[in-house]
């Protein structure tokens, strides 16, 4: 039910992810568009470094609701639906938990502040022209009830729609057209974040 070169595809992001340390144990989730009525995604409680891709991607709905009986998508299936239904280009999503996404999302969350990118040459693997000025990354508070959670960044979302966001105390969400182009655009999130880390211990 899902395209042998999609799941290979998400199988090795997968796997290039869990070598950077971005989905220690069986955190985070990977899915990619199949078509206007299905989602390819990983199943829940996976290793993400080692997944099978005729066995640990699954397709389910928009719904979120697997499309064979007996499969359990990932818990957080709602928030890639969620983005597939509200952008069109949206092709793959990809969500791992850094350290450095981990640690500066909750120092955000405190502050009451997203976490904000100055003066990087690297935003403009989001499209900026320049690196001048700043680019904002939303922060989320966490909540367990993913249909809560997705229903509260809804309208955050299509008021102005973002480079990616991050869970506090969780992990980021990328996206791009594409599984490979997902990649990139979550390893320049992951970058990004990184620098800000060790740029606030230099303070």
């Amino acid at each position: 039910m899902v395209p042998d070169a999609l799941a290979a595809a998400l199988a090795d992001a997968g796997a290039r992810m869990d070598a950077r340390f971005w989905v220690p144990g069986s955190a985070g989730n990977l899915s990619a568009r199949i078509d206007g009525e299905r989602i390819a995604i990983t199943r829940s409680g996976i290793h993400k470094g080692r997944i099978k891709p005729d066995s640990d991607i699954i397709a389910v709905d928009y719904d979120g609701r697997a499309l064979v009986e007996g499969q359990k998508p990932s818990a957080e299936t709602g928030l890639h639906c969620q983005l597939y239904r509200l952008f069109a280009p949206i092709g793959a999503v990809l969500h791992g938990h850094s350290i450095a996404a981990t640690v500066l999302s909750q120092h955000a969350l405190k502050a009451g502040t997203p976490i904000i990118f100055s003066d990087y040459e690297l935003v403009k693997a989001f499209g900026f022209a320049s690196h001048a000025g700043d680019v904002v990354l939303p922060v989320f508070e966490n909540d367990q009830d993913i249909g809560r959670l997705a229903a509260y960044i809804e309208p955050l979302l299509q008021r102005d729609p973002p480079i990616g966001y991050v869970i506090a105390g969780h992990g980021v969400y990328g996206w791009g057209s594409t599984v490979e182009h997902a990649f990139w655009r979550y390893e320049a999130l992951e970058f990004l974040l990184a620098c800000e880390l060790e740029r606030r211990k230099m303070k």
